[in-house]
């Protein structure tokens, strides 16, 4: 074999002249540039870029429905963000400033600015806690409640769209290799 020749590695696939002859739906975008770099670079094992790169451009796409489910009911990304976690919290929908540090992973400036803009906004309430009056809590008002939830339906629609290629099994499927890509990032 020359030094041209990538090598094989157990359980590698050899792609063929084009990576997708045969895929349903034809070829895609990154076929094509997978082709450019084997025509390039033969000696490289290309199935990151196969996976990743479409990860990568399916983010773009969530990121565009998510944007435009959000601004459709008035709601910016990150007050998306803090909405979402008090109303997953349950009646009554709150959450001290802490919790929702540690549920959008922002620092403690920034939540406090976030707040302070929501309840500007009429989104949230702060609010005392009933047995320690040390403690504030911040609280959905009707208007957040009713546009989180507005908001997470035409997201959820829009991010069913997306999925709609695929079978209830091949989402099942697919669902369950992201979680085993994602777990080592998700544990403490």
């Amino acid at each position: 074999m020359s030094a041209a020749q990538p090598t094989e590695q157990p359980g590698t696939l050899r792609p063929a002249a084009t990576p997708s002859a045969g895929a349903p739906g034809g070829q895609d975008e990154v076929d094509r540039i997978v082709t450019a770099w084997q025509r390039e670079r033969p000696d490289l094992q290309p199935m990151p870029l196969h996976v990743f790169s479409r990860v990568s451009r399916l983010a773009r796409h969530l990121d565009l429905a998510r944007r435009r489910a959000f601004t459709e009911h008035g709601v910016e990304a990150w007050e998306f963000d803090v909405l979402s976690a008090l109303r997953r919290a349950g009646d009554p929908y709150e959450l001290t400033p802490g919790r929702l540090i540690a549920e959008t992973l922002v620092s403690s400036g920034t939540m406090t600015n976030r707040i302070d803009r929501m309840v500007a906004h009429g989104l949230v309430v702060r609010a005392g806690d009933a047995t320690d009056r040390r403690v504030v809590k911040v609280r959905l008002t009707p208007d957040g409640k009713s546009r989180v939830d507005a908001a997470m339906s035409t997201l959820l629609d829009s991010e069913r769209e997306l999925l709609a290629a695929l079978t209830p099994a091949e989402r099942s499927q697919l669902r369950d290799l992201l979680r085993r890509l994602l777990l080592p990032f998700d544990r403490p």
